[in-house]
């Protein structure tokens, strides 16, 4: 199918002059449809931290109207100004109506806003800067770096079509709907049940426009926002946020930084296969091997990096009911640092004992077929010595002969001269 995809003159400059567009395709991920993003060179699963999978606007474009994908995505940075404010829930398709609140932040920001791809939210485009690291309460989601948001180029009438700087402004909206407490002490939040201050129902693939995976927020533990919020606040915090943004710094390889990460989220998630899962598809590390079968029995490499570290975890967080409405305590910080420093050392440790299993097992196979062409070249050896040997029996055989004959000639010829000179 085509894409009705934005053209360059209805949109923003600021945003059509950077070469950070990704196309985007709707896939069922956990059992719910996200919007994930897809390299416009490659149409293959793109990263929000990966500029190699980014493109200029015609090049995305061009692959999005040809069918395949199903729209444009424009990736957010940290050596860009640009800064996403993600509205849900807040409109009304059939009428355009945006609620009180929303319109409210959509006035207080004046800038370039468009209409989401499911209709039933607004985005918000601005040049600033964002306080703090928290992106996200309820209805509002507010980003500027490793994320990307979905463009339709179906611009909000009444708002400006070019991108306004507005740091202030975005600085107010994030202190009064992102930066304060939870609402809700059991994090009811939960992305197919939740009525926002929207007054609707929330919309799972709308949760994903922005190129997150949506939320389904466990009742028994923290929800995904808080896991994210109390990994920040701990002691190694600064570790969890370079893992979250996709920096594998401090790590020999990508795969060793995914099991970093892992590590953090089994201890907060209480080892939750499914949210583990669910964070990480959410993370910068995200990438396409993770959905890739690498294994004799059929699993993922995913799978596969969540099975290893919780073997190797021992202790994981219990929240009761009144702590899910709390930051991480100093207590919390502590266990949470010291597991994810004895689970990846654990993890580490089992990986490189199967590593070492499996070498020793194909050195051990080199070795034996190594003895066996020895044998056979030992054995070869023998026949080729024992032929040469009667070769040279042969060929000492042939040249005593002919010396008793070539020494009676000469002495022939001797006596022959001999006389003809006397």
């Amino acid at each position: 199918m085509d894409t009705d995809a934005p053209t360059a003159d209805i949109l923003p400059e600021e945003l059509t002059e950077r070469e950070q567009w990704v196309c985007w395709r709707v896939q069922e991920r956990g059992g719910k449809e996200t919007k994930v993003p897809i390299n416009p060179h490659t149409g293959s699963f793109g990263s929000a931290t990966n500029p190699d999978s980014w493109a200029p606007f015609e090049t995305a474009r061009e692959y999005a109207t040809d069918g395949a994908a199903e729209g444009l995505g424009f990736v957010f940075t940290e050596d860009d100004p640009l800064v996403g404010v993600d509205l849900d829930t807040c409109r009304v398709p059939e009428t355009g109506t945006l609620t009180d609140e929303a319109m409210g932040i959509v006035e207080r920001l004046a800038s370039y806003t468009e209409v989401s791809p499911s209709g039933t939210g607004v985005h918000v485009l601005a040049l600033g800067n964002l306080p703090g690291d928290r992106n996200r309460k309820d209805w509002v989601e507010m980003y500027d770096d490793a994320r990307f948001f979905t463009v339709t180029g179906d611009h909000l009438d009444g708002t400006p079509a070019t991108v306004e700087s507005r740091t202030p402004a975005l600085g107010s909206v994030h202190s009064e709907f992102v930066a304060g407490e939870q609402d809700s002490a059991n994090g009811e939040d939960d992305a197919e049940t939740d009525t926002r201050k929207g007054g609707k129902p929330t919309d799972a693939v709308d949760a994903a426009e922005t190129g997150g995976r949506g939320e389904d927020d466990d009742a028994e533990g923290l929800s995904d926002e808080e896991i994210v919020d109390r990994a920040h606040a701990a002691a190694n915090g600064e570790k969890f946020e370079r893992l979250w943004r996709g920096r594998t710094t401090g790590y020999d390889s990508h795969s060793e930084a995914d099991m970093g990460l892992c590590a953090l989220l089994a201890f907060w998630t209480g080892g939750d296969r499914v949210q583990i899962d669910r964070l990480f598809r959410d993370s910068g590390l995200m990438r396409e091997k993770w959905d890739e079968r690498h294994f004799a029995d059929g699993s993922t490499y995913g799978e596969k990096t969540i099975e290893r570290v919780l073997a190797g975890t021992t202790e994981f967080y219990e929240p009761t009911q009144a702590e899910t409405t709390n930051t991480a305590t100093d207590d919390e910080r502590s266990t949470a640092d010291e597991s994810d420093q004895v689970t990846a050392e654990t993890v580490t440790l089992r990986q490189q004992r199967d590593e070492l299993g499996t070498r020793q097992e194909r050195h051990l196979g080199l070795i034996a077929d190594l003895q066996a062409q020895v044998e056979r070249l030992e054995a070869r050896n023998q026949r080729l010595t024992a032929e040469l040997e009667t070769v040279r029996s042969e060929a000492e055989s042939g040249r005593e002969e002919p010396a008793v004959e070539s020494g009676s000639l000469l002495t022939r010829l001797r006596q022959f001269v001999s006389r003809k000179g006397a």
